[in-house]
Order: C-alpha cells, then structure tokens, then sequence
C-alpha cells in the first residue's frame, strides 16, 4: 500500500519519464474541434488511450459521435482492431462522455516493472489514434 504523497511521486516520475522517453508534442486537446480529444490514462489497473468526446451540447456530442461510428470498420481494420466504441460512457459518477479506446489491463502505476511496457503502449495506440485523425479529421470536422 502507498500513501498518497508516494503514488503522486510515482505518477510524477512515471509521466515523467515517458516524455523523457517519448519526446514529442501530442495532439491531445488540440483538435481543433470542440469536444474532442485524445487522452492518455495509467493507473491502479489499466492503461487506456482514448478518443472522447465530451461536448457540453448533446447534439453536437451525438452528430461527432455518428461521424466517428460511419469510421469504425476503417478505425478498427487500419488502426485500432482492438478499439471499445462507448457511446454513454459516465465519468466519475456524474458526467456523460461518448469515447473509444483501447486498454491495457495488468499493469499498475505502482509497479515500476510494468512501466516500459505501458509507456510503448501508450505511444503506439496513441500513434495510431494521431494517424486516424489526420487522415480523416476533414470528416470529423
């Protein structure tokens, strides 16, 4: 068991190192289309990178989120075989979210020994996702 002050340490030192070890700018929230963006989860249990999409507007979260479905054979043939697609996903008990992803199940923030593992994870699906929304982001516009 950690205390709190040694699991922030460690996801400190953990995003830390990554960028160290991946040394890039990533699109993240810098779509260019409101409600959409691409993030980056490690924790207790799971790593996840994800496309979400969280518009304060219901229509415009419902109109993006059938963009991304008309792509999902290509998403998932061409980029992501492994992509989740949650149409109603509720952040923290309280906020609904519409996302796709892919996780790693198995290795913990707190287990240094899973942490190469994850970051190239990480780095590779986040490539991917980076690649689809080049390729068609003129659609998802």
């Amino acid at each position: 068991m950690f205390s709190k002050e040694e699991s922030k340490r460690l996801k400190q030192d953990f995003w830390i190192s990554f960028g160290k070890s991946f040394p890039r700018k990533w699109t993240l929230y810098d779509t260019k289309i409101k409600g959409l963006t691409f993030k980056f989860q490690f924790n207790l249990k799971i790593a996840e990178v994800s496309i979400e999409i969280d518009h304060n507007n219901l229509e415009t979260r419902i109109e993006l989120w059938e963009k991304l479905i008309s792509l999902k054979n290509i998403i998932q043939e061409e980029y992501l075989p492994e992509a989740i697609f949650n149409d109603s996903f509720i952040l923290n008990g309280d906020k609904e979210i519409s996302k796709i992803y892919i996780q790693k199940n198995d290795v913990s923030i707190h287990n240094r020994n899973t942490w190469q593992e994850t970051m190239v994870f990480l780095n590779t699906n986040m490539n991917l996702i980076e690649s689809f929304f080049e390729d068609y982001k003129d659609i998802l516009s």
